[in-house]
């Protein structure tokens, strides 16, 4: 028997979600300015402005000094979308520009047996599916209500669901003084936002995570139920839940795209690097292997995959930290299960020039015009960098197990980004250490 991953109140509003989305460009071969007119139009509906008002503003100074502030909207497909992110460390005279536009870009789910493959943004009614929050799931913080596009449940438009948050996360940095034996130490404090939204069986959390020195976690958490519909009695892809052999789950993946858009220091025209390692034997007279990093500009659009000692950074178009260093964000990729399947989860990381259209990483929605491609990887045809998009693929292969029922444990997967010289020392170095930049005085 099929999946069966929504109810008819979401089938209703998934139905209602493709024909606005066919909307956009309902006639045959409409060209590309149509489409951008359109999305325009929507996304303009859909977002708050640039100085968005108290209702869509989050700004959140944390206990060790650092400020965070962005704006934030709710689409159809995406759900949460944040803009217009900014970081203030303590000692910075004003809120350093990082992220123009985060949001979720799809979440892919193939079922092992070939039989039932879903695209849960665009095709399942992500954004309908909203959950009002306790005040028991947002320990400490503010529930806001968040008001859903038209198209879905009439009687399901105002949802207390969007948590801000504070929460502690353990030492942020811990240092015993060689010279007088002092100990330097301060414990980490961050700033969370986040949204749980129901798709069938599945409930996801959409967590973004903000730390006081800078770094930001995009994860999301996959709980909810089992699908009872999967218990196949055995095809050979699935585990038996419950007692004895019978039941057995089918096992799927979950390929979860994130769609960054950068905004250092308020400038789009950042540039991408890739940097790698490469170890050689010891040569004669040394007493270890030697180890070189080579740094290699993107210039143009790439499809890339993470290796050992491989990693890639946004580069500030303007902005230097007091060091006179360029600005840069690190990209961190977390721990993955790569799909094959598809074309556009077989790599890791996409950088693509920015296009208004392209806002899905597979299925998307809106008509960029003919030939275009309806995914990343179509995307990545050779073009300059000067406005560069950052789409990164988590996968997970979910191998159901007994823990999993009822209800089902969160899983996480997800990826950071952290800072590299935006600040010329650690944002949180106490005051009796910040003249050791660059050397290590004695009697510290």
């Amino acid at each position: 028997m099929p999946v069966i991953r929504i109810s008819r109140a979401r089938r209703r509003a998934a139905l209602g979600l493709t024909l606005a989305a066919l909307a956009v460009g309902a006639t045959t071969g409409a060209g590309p300015a149509t489409a951008r007119t359109a999305a325009r139009a929507q996304a303009a509906a859909a977002a708050p402005a640039a100085d968005c008002g108290a209702a869509y503003r989050i700004e959140q100074k944390l206990a060790t000094g650092t400020t965070w502030r962005m704006c934030w909207g709710y689409e159809r497909e995406a759900g949460l979308v944040l803009e217009h992110v900014s970081y203030q460390p303590p000692g910075e005279p004003k809120p350093i520009k990082v992220l123009a536009t985060a949001k979720l870009a799809q979440i892919h789910v193939p079922y092992d047996d070939g039989g039932n493959e879903y695209s849960d943004l665009t095709r399942a009614g992500f954004g309908y599916g909203l959950l009002d929050l306790t005040p028991a799931e947002c320990p400490g913080g503010t529930i806001r209500t968040v008001k859903l596009p038209e198209g879905g449940d009439p009687e399901h438009r105002q949802v207390k669901g969007l948590c801000t948050t504070t929460r502690s996360r353990g030492h942020a940095y811990h240092m015993q003084s060689d010279q007088n034996g002092r100990t330097y130490q301060a414990q980490g404090k961050d700033l969370l936002v986040y949204t749980v939204n129901k798709v069938g069986w599945y409930e996801y959390i959409t967590e973004w995570r903000f730390q006081d020195d800078g770094t930001i976690h995009m994860n999301i958490g996959a709980t909810g139920s089992l699908s009872p519909y999967d218990y196949d009695a055995g095809d050979g892809r699935g585990w038996p839940v419950g007692k004895g052999a019978k039941a057995y789950a089918t096992s799927h993946s979950h390929n979860v795209f994130w769609r960054l858009n950068f905004d250092l220091d308020g400038s789009s025209k950042g540039r991408v690097e890739q940097y790698d390692s490469q170890v050689s034997a010891p040569a004669r007279g040394q007493q270890g292997p030697t180890e070189k990093t080579t740094g290699t500009k993107v210039a143009k659009e790439l499809a890339g995959d993470a290796r050992n000692s491989r990693w890639w950074r946004i580069v500030s178009a303007t902005g230097k930290n007091k060091d006179a260093h360029p600005r840069s964000y690190e990209i961190v990729p977390g721990a993955t299960t790569k799909y094959l399947g598809r074309p556009f989860t077989k790599h890791d990381i996409y950088f693509t020039e920015y296009n208004r259209c392209e806002q899905f990483a597979s299925d998307n929605l809106r008509n960029c015009g003919a030939g275009h491609g309806r995914s990343v990887d179509a995307w990545v045809n050779g073009q300059t960098l000067t406005h560069p998009v950052v789409w990164v693929n988590v996968g997970f292969h979910h191998i159901a197990r007994d823990e999993d029922q009822q209800p089902m444990p969160v899983h996480w997967q997800g990826f950071s980004i952290a800072p590299r010289d935006v600040t010329a020392m650690n944002p949180l170095t106490p005051p009796a250490l910040a003249d050791q930049n660059g050397h290590v005085r004695d009697g510290s």
